[in-house]
């Protein structure tokens, strides 16, 4: 049931880490060895939850472990479990940050010792603060020390109304854009069309009176905003629907040769929005829609390398790190190590272990094994003679 393989460096403690919500699974870190268990889908589900505690006892069979690791979401069917094992176990139950658990994956499976400026972008994530992130840019400690993170900025916040409704319907996002541009009285207009009067006004009141409408920096969403302002999902049917019609739309305009290289005409922002504005008027032209999809991936892109350029600069950093489910985006993933690399710095991205929440027990069991061999290290007093 279980993928064994094997870290270019061994960890510092035995951990099981017991992974996300999507696309859970759970992994057993054993110094340089590690086993996967089976993917076991979305823990909305009874049976991938089952199938979750199933994984994690045959994990426990093969020896004991130091620590158990988990999301920091406490509500996850995987962090409740994490904690009634550790409990069983008698060992610390570990809570990871799901992005630095992201960034984390990539420093185990890569070796990876100098600290590193991370870029985590996906669709939501638990923050220290409790908001929902997803793009995110991180300071990551490295090696053994991975445990000791920083967050250094993040994309620019976006309201998502009706809360978790909002991520299965990308034009909440479009009018969540709309609204936050000063447009708001245009949301009926726009969206009625598609979505029916009543629910375009009752969305506009959402957000005039900010009425169960959190934010998030997620990158995720902001894909949605820019694929729901062109038409491309109402409601998506599929986890990440309207980003992959996003990219195939911009894909289109690659063909085009004056595309392919410069950068987006706005300065280099860790804010979509200016370009998500443009794309509500355009003309109907499938062209020019495309070449306005590709420019909102190379904004973004553009944007998130000044930042990560500019950190490491200031922190000393010579690498940067990708990960989480939106670098699965081929056009955003190469534009952006494009630059970086052309900034003289290298960047890293998973190889074998999937840059998605498939991946993530990874980063979580690195993290939770640097923190159990941190705690366990002796302070050393020295005494000065005089």
């Amino acid at each position: 049931m279980d993928t064994i393989a094997m870290l270019p460096t061994a960890a510092p403690a035995h951990v099981l880490a017991c992974g996300a919500f999507l696309k859970n699974r759970a992994l057993r870190l054993d110094g340089e060895r590690f086993a996967w268990s089976a993917q076991h889908g979305d823990l909305a589900e009874p049976e991938a939850c089952r199938a979750l505690d199933a994984s994690a006892d045959l994990l426990l069979a093969q020896g004991g472990v130091d620590a158990v690791a988990h999301d920091l979401h406490p509500d996850f069917h995987s962090t409740r479990l994490a904690l009634a094992l550790a409990d069983r176990l008698g060992v610390p139950a570990i809570g990871v940050q799901h992005h630095h658990a992201h960034i984390a994956a990539v420093i185990a499976e890569q070796g990876l010792a100098e600290p590193v400026i991370g870029i985590a972008l996906d669709g939501v994530g638990l923050g220290t603060d409790g908001q929902a992130w997803g793009g995110e840019l991180l300071w990551v400690d490295g090696g053994a020390s991975a445990h000791g993170w920083e967050r250094l900025a993040h994309l620019q916040p976006i309201a998502l109304p009706g809360g978790d409704v909002a991520a299965r319907e990308p034009w909440r996002m479009a009018a969540a854009v709309l609204h936050a541009l000063g447009r708001g009285d245009q949301i009926e207009a726009r969206f009625a069309p598609t979505v029916g009067a009543q629910a375009a006004r009752l969305l506009r009141q959402m957000l005039d009176r900010r009425l169960n409408c959190p934010t998030t920096s997620s990158a995720g969403r902001w894909f949605d905003a820019a694929a729901g302002a062109l038409g491309l999902s109402v409601r998506q049917t599929m986890e990440a629907e309207a980003a992959i019609a996003l990219e195939r739309l911009a894909a289109q305009a690659l063909a085009h040769d004056e595309l392919r290289s410069p950068r987006a005409p706005i300065p280099p922002s860790l804010d979509p929005g200016t370009i998500v504005a443009n794309l509500f008027d355009l003309p109907h032209d499938e062209l020019a829609r495309a070449r306005a999809a590709l420019l909102f991936h190379h904004a973004l892109a553009d944007g998130l390398a000044d930042a990560a350029a500019r950190a490491a600069h200031q922190h000393d950093c010579r690498a940067v790190v990708l990960g989480g489910g939106c670098f699965m985006n081929r056009i955003l993933t190469e534009r952006l190590s494009a630059d970086l690399q052309r900034r003289g710095l290298a960047v890293h991205a998973p190889r074998s272990t999937p840059c998605g929440d498939a991946g993530l027990a990874l980063g979580q069991a690195w993290v939770a094994a640097c923190t159990v061999a941190q705690a366990a290290t002796p302070q050393v007093a020295v005494a000065l003679e005089l």
